[in-house]
């Protein structure tokens, strides 16, 4: 594991936990103390970690109350290595509808490499990654921009998705859970990924393995309506993550194509 997995990881665990020791993170994740010290010292200098006597506890808030500027330092390593898995699944001269989120900033970072594409984005973080690239056509869908996150929501970005049609969806998700199924944090969120569903010909999710066994706000769809799941390789770990191999198996079972990376 390299020093930004193994950091991705301490992350997790800490937030994972109320309270961890160095010496539980160092058992978990099979390397020293001394090791594990000089992570969590990387993470508090960061702000996303509080050293305390004998271990660490998160100091931010968990994801979904989170806006996008404080989670995408987040597992950064992982949704780069998810962004680059999702882009290779993206014919060239595809249409493709990119959902908001900060992993899927990291599929427009490695969208470019597989031009030419007609990219229709839900962000306007995404929207400044894919502006300008060779080969890429860019269309920003209107919306309001939703405060702290930058998507595009509301009844106008849904009516613009309505005239649309696209050869793939690349959806983000806060929860995917094998009884609730697909969900999202904000209703309005959730809205523009039950059109851009039915607008597609093809969708395939994104998401890293802390959204495993998580039930949102607010359903989106059942877990069949999604064709292809990219997740990393932690949601096998029933230690890291309890509820990965069981949302997991239920995809399968569903008939959703999973790929871990």
């Amino acid at each position: 594991m390299d020093v930004a997995d193994r950091l991705d990881l301490t992350l997790r665990l800490v937030q994972g936990s109320d309270r961890i020791s160095v010496s539980e993170l160092a058992r978990r994740l099979g390397v020293s103390e001394m090791t594990v010290r000089r992570d969590l010292d990387a993470l508090e200098r960061q702000g996303l970690v509080r050293r305390v006597h004998g271990g660490a506890v998160a100091t931010r808030a968990r994801e979904e109350g989170a806006g996008f500027l404080a989670r995408e330092p987040w597992q950064a390593a992982t949704k780069d290595r998810l962004g680059a898995s999702v882009a290779g699944m993206v014919e060239p001269g595809s249409r493709v509808l990119l959902d908001a989120g900060t992993t899927t900033v990291h599929v427009a970072e490695h969208l470019a490499a597989r031009a030419p594409l007609t990219v229709a984005v839900l962000s306007l973080q995404a929207a400044i990654r894919l502006a300008d690239r060779p080969g890429i056509e860019l269309l920003v869908v209107g919306g309001r921009s939703r405060p702290g996150e930058r998507s595009l929501v509301g009844p106008l970005a849904v009516r613009t998705l309505e005239f649309l049609v696209f050869d793939c969806f690349v959806m983000s998700i806060g929860g995917v859970h094998a009884e609730h199924g697909w969900s999202e944090f904000s209703l309005d969120d959730a809205a523009v990924k039950q059109v851009g569903l039915a607008r597609a010909a093809r969708t395939i999710a994104v998401a890293d393995a802390t959204k495993l066994g998580v039930r949102a706000f607010s359903r989106v769809a059942v877990l069949d309506a999604v064709d292809t799941f990219v997740t990393d390789t932690a949601a096998t770990d029933p230690r890291t993550h309890p509820g990965g191999p069981a949302t997991l198996e239920a995809l399968r079972e569903a008939g959703v194509h999973t790929v871990l990376t």
